[in-house]
């Protein structure tokens, strides 16, 4: 085996990116306060090729230093807004015809194993690194989708679920 030089991986431009079709996921952040963590969603989201990014809140915008950091570049092909109100955000989605998930530990959540794929395009909310996502979005969310853990910790960091829901339905959808 040989590593791949850069060259070799046949990544498209921004423009590309940008005028490519996207994965019908739209991705919401609930008040993440790391700005490193929000340039994981930006990343992860371009890796993907997510239809759009929702900073909500107090989640940090582009441009910042600690989102460049970790987002390295991607803050330039994926499309995302900017919206004070999370729960505002997931009406006008719903009310488009998304199907909308709540990542979160809920009673009655589906596992994300079991979680299957339809036909409505999917928003996937992601929450605040402590209290996760606002019991008020929660509310207005048609599912709430639950990682399986079965370790000591009740949570994963937001960038590492980002990346574990975004890869499962990313999979889901395209099969």
């Amino acid at each position: 085996m040989r590593k791949l030089k850069n060259s070799e991986l046949e990544r498209i431009s921004v423009d590309n990116f940008k005028n490519s079709k996207k994965t019908p996921i739209i991705v919401v952040l609930d008040n993440v306060r790391s700005a490193l963590n929000v340039g994981s969603a930006f990343r992860t989201s371009d890796a993907f090729r997510i239809e759009k990014i929702y900073l909500c809140g107090i989640t940090s915008t582009p441009p910042n230093k600690e989102i460049r950091k970790s987002a390295l570049g991607s803050t330039n092909s994926v499309e995302w807004e900017h919206a004070e109100k999370t729960d505002e955000v997931v009406l006008k989605l719903r009310k488009e015809g998304y199907l909308v998930c709540a990542i979160e530990q809920v009673s009655n959540s589906v596992m994300l194993n079991n979680f299957k794929s339809t036909e409505k395009p999917l928003v996937v909310v992601f929450g605040n690194e402590v209290n996760g996502v606002q019991q008020s979005v929660v509310d207005l969310c048609d599912v709430c989708i639950e990682i399986p853990q079965i370790g000591t910790k009740h949570s994963l960091n937001i960038s590492v679920s980002i990346g574990v829901v975004l890869w499962d339905l990313f999979y889901k959808v395209n099969q």
